[in-house]
């Protein structure tokens, strides 16, 4: 099988290249990139458009096995195409839990019956998510997990946590830990401030973030672990990453959409879609995260896809759950902060790609010769309002509906197969 991609503006951080190429994709790999190449083979006219690297999403839940009527392998791999994503790592909270060998191969088979992008399991760190005893850690490796994490509940116990990092220098993974302090969370349903006094809801402090992503830190230090912080979202937090890769512990950050986009101030309606954990923080907050990824202190922009009902989230405030979808609206975002002048092109390209890529030992994000042809193609020029039911996930939890967002995916390819194709756009 032969395509190629033509005249479009190759944007690839991981080789230094940014400029009008052609690429020839045989066999599912890239195997030819250059100015005018002529060969047989369906023709993609990328003219306008921007030829990016497959985006890599560090933290997707994709909710199958367990909660299948939130969300699918399939129907996440769909909304994760459409976002350009190829390539998605699925946290372990799932039901049973991605805890041992038959839940991580249960993940990779139905990705491969059914999924329109590739999926990497993340496994769980300790059995159940419970917090008490670690998982077969090696099981889950030779299985096919990429990281371990019990994303949605912290470690709490530091001594499990000291033995993860431990691990993860034997089995060369990135440990993940959802920074929180239970104590410290409580009840709380958002920020805690001037805005959760005024609507009368349990605030969280950045405090119950900060005190774990220290700790975090320090036993990363002194095992000499890899430790990957999940959502990281206030000043306190970019400024200990800040200050611990300066001391060169090996700690890598991502940053999610919508903390570098919205506030607080969007659940001032107890608007239940903007409820997310950790959960929007204040303006100074957002600004730090935005210096953190122009600095390159946060790493990675991962979109922390979580699906849920209308029902369940259509609750009182402090019963619907935390999360919203992400896989579609991740790029448009991101591209706003180059229209903001906070990142260039080729940065958020490169936290959408290569970065995730190389936290999570992937040989993905890049357009080399010889790489799998994983394609994001997409016109920057474009905009489009934000419309629930026209997303492709099968939850709509969103709290950009009705925003008018800059660029567009219009095509994506896994494989030198096109998976996604704008109706409107890019006919062949």
């Amino acid at each position: 099988m032969r395509l190629i991609v033509k005249n479009g503006r190759v944007i690839d951080p991981a080789n230094g290249f940014d400029g009008v190429a052609d690429l020839l994709i045989e066999d599912g790999k890239i195997a030819k990139t250059g100015k005018k190449i002529s060969a047989q083979g369906e023709t993609i006219d990328a003219s306008r458009h921007w030829v990016l690297p497959g985006f890599v999403d560090i933290h997707t839940h994709l909710r199958e096995p367990g909660f299948e009527y939130k969300e699918t392998i399939k129907t996440g791999t769909e909304s994760a195409a459409a976002g350009g994503f190829t390539t998605v790592c699925c946290m372990p909270n799932t039901n049973p839990v991605n805890d041992n060998e038959a839940v991580t191969r249960f993940i990779l088979d139905r990705a491969r019956q059914e999924g329109a992008v590739g999926v990497v399991p993340i496994g769980a760190i300790t059995k159940g998510s419970l917090g008490l005893e670690l998982a077969e850690i090696g099981e889950l490796v030779e299985a096919g997990c990429r990281a371990i994490s019990d994303d949605g509940r912290p470690v709490v116990n530091s001594r499990i946590m000291r033995q993860a990092l431990e691990y993860s220098r034997i089995f060369d993974i990135p440990v993940i830990n959802h920074c929180e302090d239970p104590d410290l969370v409580g009840n709380g349903t958002m920020n805690e401030g001037l805005v959760s006094v005024a609507l009368g809801l349990n605030g969280i402090p950045a405090a119950a973030e900060e005190t774990m992503v220290a700790r975090d830190i320090l036993l990363a230090e002194h095992t000499g672990g890899s430790l990957h912080l999940a959502h990281i979202s206030t000043r306190g937090s970019v400024r200990m990453v800040r200050e611990a890769k300066a001391r060169g512990v090996k700690v890598t950050a991502e940053a999610c959409p919508h903390h570098f986009t919205l506030t607080e101030e969007a659940v001032r309606d107890y608007n239940t879609y903007a409820k997310v954990n950790p959960p929007l923080r204040t303006e100074a907050d957002l600004q730090a995260i935005r210096e953190g990824l122009a600095d390159g202190t946060i790493d990675a922009i991962a979109t922390d896809h979580a699906p849920h009902t209308d029902d369940e989230k259509q609750a009182e405030f402090d019963r619907a759950p935390f999360g919203m979808v992400g896989l579609e609206t991740a790029w448009s975002l991101t591209l706003g902060l180059v229209e903001a002048g906070v990142l260039s092109i080729g940065q958020a390209v490169e936290k959408l790609t290569v970065r995730p890529a190389g936290i999570m030992r992937l040989d993905k994000g890049r357009l080399s010769v010889g790489s799998d042809a994983d394609i994001a193609i997409v016109d920057p020029d474009a905009q489009w309002v934000v419309t629930p039911e026209n997303l492709r996930s099968k939850s709509k939890n969103t709290p950009y509906a009705g925003h008018t967002l800059p660029g567009r995916v219009t095509m994506t390819i896994v494989g030198g197969r096109v998976v996604y194709r704008h109706e409107k756009e890019m006919a062949a």
